[in-house]
C-alpha cells in the first residue's frame, strides 16, 4: 500500500508543512544513496502527504550538491503519484514582484554537468519533455492560488542557473533578452527525473527578488531574500490546502505512462544490477515488452 499519495518538496524558506497530522520520520534508502533528508509523512485535509525539506532541514546542501535522483525516487518508492515543488526564485520581468507566486510551464537549462536522468550504466531510455510540466497539475496549483488569494501568474520560463552565487548583471540582462521570466537554481533536474519515474510534477516558483537587473534593485540580498520568504512560506502553506481540496482522485494526464516506448535498450542485454536499481521505474514494462 502506498505511504503517500501527494509529494510535497519544500524549498529555500519552507522546511515543514504546519497543520500535518499523524506526523511520521520515515528514512528511505535508494540506489543513489540518501535523499536530502528523511520524509515526513503525515495527513493533511484527508491526503497522505510525503514532504521533503530539499536542502535538507537547516538549509545544509548547495543547489549543485542535491541528489535529485535519490529524492525523486524516494517519493516514488513512498508511492507517491504527484510532486507539488516549491521554489525560491528571482523575477526577470517588472510584472512578476516579490512575493508573487509563478508556476511556469518551461525550463531553460544553464548548469553544468548535473545528473539528470535514472538511465544509463546499461539502459537508454529517451522521454517525451516539450512540455515537462504536468498540465493537469497547473490547472489545479492555478486555482489553488486563486482560492487562497496568491498574486498568481500562470506559465512562464523558468531558467536553472548552476549557483550558488547569483547572477551577473550581464548574465540577468541576457536571460532577459531571450524572453526568459525567472531565474532559479533546482527544479529542472527534478521536473526531467519525475517524468521519468512517472510522477506528475508541477512547480510553485514564489518571487523573493528581481535577480540583479532592475535599477531600483541592483543586487540580491539574503537578507532582503529571507523577508520574502517568509510571507511566501505563509501563502505557500494556504495554497497546499487549496490545492489538496481541488485535487482529483485520479489522474487523467499522460505522465503515468510516460517510459511507455521510451525505452529503447533490448531487455535480454540490460545488466542485471541495472535492472534492479530501476525496477521500480521500468519493471512493469520489462514484464509486458512495451518497451519496443
Amino acid at each position: 500500500m502506498a505511504e503517500a499519495e501527494i509529494g510535497v518538496i519544500g524549498g529555500s524558506g519552507l522546511y515543514s508543512l504546519p497543520g500535518l497530522e499523524n506526523v511520521e520520520e520515515v528514512s528511505v534508502e535508494t540506489p543513489w544513496g540518501a535523499p536530502s533528508d528523511a520524509y515526513v509523512l503525515g495527513t493533511l485535509r484527508g491526503k497522505r502527504l510525503a514532504f521533503l525539506a530539499r536542502h535538507g532541514r537547516g538549509h545544509r546542501i548547495l543547489p549543485s550538491e542535491l541528489n535529485f535522483r535519490a529524492n525523486i525516487y524516494g517519493l516514488k518508492k513512498l508511492g507517491v503519484e504527484r510532486v507539488i515543488s516549491f521554489s525560491a526564485v528571482g523575477s526577470l520581468r517588472e510584472d512578476l514582484a516579490p512575493q508573487a507566486f509563478v508556476l511556469p510551464d518551461q525550463f531553460f537549462d544553464r548548469t553544468r554537468g548535473r545528473v539528470s536522468t535514472f538511465f544509463g550504466n546499461g539502459v537508454v531510455a529517451h522521454i517525451a519533455f516539450a512540455d515537462p510540466i504536468c498540465p493537469e497539475l497547473l490547472s489545479v496549483l492555478e486555482r489553488a492560488c486563486t482560492s487562497a488569494k496568491v498574486a498568481v501568474h500562470r506559465g512562464g520560463n523558468y531558467v536553472c542557473m548552476e549557483g550558488p552565487a547569483f547572477s551577473t548583471k550581464a548574465e540577468s540582462h541576457l536571460y532577459r533578452s531571450w524572453k526568459l521570466d525567472i531565474i532559479g537554481m533546482t527544479n529542472l533536474q527534478e521536473a526531467k527525473l519525475a517524468r521519468e519515474a512517472e510522477l506528475c510534477y508541477v512547480t510553485v516558483a514564489m518571487v523573493t527578488d528581481y535577480d540583479c537587473w532592475h535599477p531600483d534593485h541592483d543586487a540580491v540580498t539574503v537578507d532582503q531574500i529571507i523577508t520574502n520568504l517568509v510571507k511566501n512560506s505563509e501563502n505557500a502553506a494556504r495554497v497546499l490546502v487549496e490545492t489538496l481540496h481541488a485535487m482529483p482522485a485520479a489522474r487523467s494526464c499522460s505522465c503515468g505512462s510516460a517510459l511507455k516506448n521510451a525505452i529503447l535498450t533490448d531487455v535480454s542485454q540490460i545488466p542485471p544490477q541495472a535492472r534492479r536499481d530501476l525496477d521500480l521505474l521500468i519493471g512493469k514494462y520489462l514484464s509486458t515488452g512495451e518497451n519496443a
